[in-house]
């Protein structure tokens, strides 16, 4: 018999663990309740662990292993909807949340254009639905020229650039007759007045294929962008969401590459030495501002060799305001050892030096400065511009245009910036091929519903050497390569290859509208976000808000979190039709991988919960 304090004990410790038993009981209850109310809370809030000053997709906390298989079976049935109101939500470019965190940003220098992310506890963990009257979007190439009203039912662009051909209001749809603020009669006329001022082979731009990357600052509603396509040039068109409101999403309704960004105080979000030409036409930017450092951030996406066309009522210089911008700007760039190559009319364009030769010989103290050494021009994500000059590296990017095979050439030829991320030209063609049997794959199993222009936007969450992207060349797609912050330095590659992309961090919102992407491509991703304090679900919802209705999500990960996300699919309503296999493994398989490729239904706003 054992002695009485020792009982007590035993009695102690049973009362202990029943104590400790209904603490847990109650946690997973309150756990329960919050994932399927408004506001459902990330991973990162509900465990406290801060992930500032760490890499956002590697590195991480073990303890997240432990506290998934806690809670893996409670899975929401349903997702609460967002308000209507919330249709065009960009959580990342909401001047409301400015205010509302009552933040102060600098509108001198644009910075209330720029990025500012809700906290945790501000996000919108709900769907966001199509405004009412809502359509599945035309098809591409219709869709270069027409849009349904109902899907953008803003008409305050036409009315401001009815005498410069932007968009028309034509009953149901708008239309687009590819008129810009510089060249009303057409972009395609003023595509082949370039060509001809630079004296190409056959006024076309692409001048046999070393012209093939385009930054359009300031490009409206994205005509030039579009009309360059028919070229064989893809352009990264970028506008920030200003009072202009919507002319990317009427861009990206249209299935024209482009992107919500502005020139502020941050870098853009693309690698060195990524553009054949970057384009300005009347885009309101002051160039002079802050020593030119805007001009710098071109020179820094410049390729050697690059070409800067400007036009501008500076550039004609009739009156003596007019004139004295021409003057300052044109003395600047002469510093920056940029040359006219030619001036005609309200248009000029200079070319950027192909080597350090020139700014060896600048006289001491001559402004702007170069960088120094240990600046990286490629680091590109919420890095601040700075006021210097990028001088070329000793072993690349001396030749024009960095060395570079024309296009479509340099699509699977191996660049020679490889070598800048350890990458050897055989590991290169292996990715290349192997992308291209996977794509293939999942083209097999999309054949039963994916019909002819089914897709035009595409997305690759995680991009790597945009192997993804190449195997689509012979589709008539374009694919935004996203490349996760840890492997920033790869989207060279991707530019190299002529195609084009962004630096992302998947634990933020993407900065596009909702519903502007068919297909999302996820490689990877949700196992390399899992290992770091960011919630799967905050990511499964992000997908759904920037995914069109009747959109595809591919998804290639571990088995453990294909069957996780497999049990969210009809919370999120991607239920409309599902695959799941289990793919051949390959090199670039780093265990066990399952794919699942899910659509999503297209529901109405009009059931909005919250």
């Amino acid at each position: 018999m054992k002695p009485k304090s020792e009982q007590l004990r035993t009695s102690k410790l049973i009362t202990y663990l029943l104590i400790g038993l209904v603490v847990l009981l109650g946690l997973t209850c309150l756990y329960h309740g919050s994932s399927v109310a408004p506001g459902l809370s990330s991973r990162s809030e509900r465990y406290s662990f801060s992930h500032e000053g760490t890499d956002p997709v590697i590195g991480g906390f073990s303890e997240t292993r432990y506290l998934d298989d806690l809670f893996q079976e409670h899975i929401p049935h349903s997702i609460p909807i967002c308000d209507v109101k919330y249709s065009e939500l960009i959580p990342c470019l909401d001047r409301n949340l400015i205010y509302q965190m009552k933040l102060k940003p600098n509108l001198t220098l644009m910075e209330h254009y720029e990025r500012h992310c809700p906290p945790q506890d501000r996000r919108f963990n709900c769907l966001i639905p199509p405004p009412i009257g809502y359509k599945i979007p035309i098809r591409w190439p219709e869709s270069r020229d027409e849009v349904w009203k109902a899907n953008i039912p803003h008409t305050h662009l036409a009315q401001e650039k009815s005498d410069q051909n932007w968009m028309v209001v034509n009953g149901e749809k708008i239309n687009f007759p590819g008129g810009g603020t510089h060249f009303h009669y057409g972009a395609d006329k003023y595509i082949v007045a370039l060509a001809r001022m630079l004296k190409f082979p056959n006024d076309k731009l692409h001048n046999g294929g070393n012209v093939r990357n385009v930054l359009d600052v300031g490009c409206g509603v994205a005509s030039f962008g579009a009309y360059l396509l028919a070229h064989d040039i893809i352009a990264m068109s970028i506008a920030p969401n200003d009072v202009h409101e919507n002319q990317i999403q009427f861009a990206l309704e249209r299935g024209i590459p482009s992107t919500l960004g502005v020139l502020g105080t941050k870098r853009l979000p693309f690698p060195s030495r990524s553009f054949e030409l970057a384009h300005c036409s009347r885009c309101r930017i002051d160039w002079l501002q802050r020593d030119g450092i805007l001009l710098l951030e071109l020179d820094r996406l410049l390729r050697p060799g690059g070409y800067f066309a400007y036009s501008s009522p500076e550039a004609y210089a009739h009156d003596p305001e007019n004139r004295r911008i021409w003057n300052a700007m044109h003395d600047l760039l002469k510093r920056m050892c940029w040359r006219v190559v030619v001036r005609k009319d309200q248009t000029v364009i200079w070319a950027k030096p192909t080597s350090n030769s020139c700014f060896l010989k600048r006289e001491p103290g001559t402004q702007p400065p170069l960088c120094s050494i240990d600046d990286d021009p490629d680091a590109s994500w919420n890095v601040h511009m700075k006021a210097c000059i990028s001088l070329y590296s000793s072993k690349m990017h001396k030749g024009r245009g960095s060395g570079l095979v024309p296009w479509p050439q340099r699509l699977t030829e191996a660049p020679p910036r490889l070598e800048e991320i350890g990458v050897s030209a055989e590991e290169f063609h292996e990715d290349t091929r192997i992308w291209q049997f996977r794509v293939s794959e999942y083209w097999k199993q999309m054949k039963s519903i994916v019909r002819k222009n089914y897709f035009r936007n595409v997305m690759d969450m995680n991009s790597n050497l945009g192997g993804f992207g190449a195997a689509l060349k012979d589709t008539d797609v374009w694919v935004m390569n996203v490349s996760p912050v840890n492997q920033s330095s790869r989207l060279k590659i991707i530019y190299d290859r002529g195609l084009i992309g962004t630096v992302h961090d998947w634990c933020e919102a993407f900065s596009t509208y909702p519903r502007t992407y068919d297909l999302l491509h996820a490689w990877q991703i949700f196992t390399k976000i899992e290992e770091y304090d960011c919630g799967l679900e905050d990511l499964l919802i992000e997908m759904d808000r920037i995914l069109r209705p009747e959109g595809l999500v591919i998804i290639r990960d571990k088995p453990s979190i294909i069957n996780y996300i497999r049990k969210f699919v009809t919370a999120l309503r991607w239920d409309h039709w599902i695959s799941e296999v289990e793919p051949r493994s390959d090199t670039l398989s780093s265990g066990e991988e399952q794919v699942l490729i899910v659509r999503k239904k297209f529901w109405s706003g009009e059931v909005s919960t919250m």
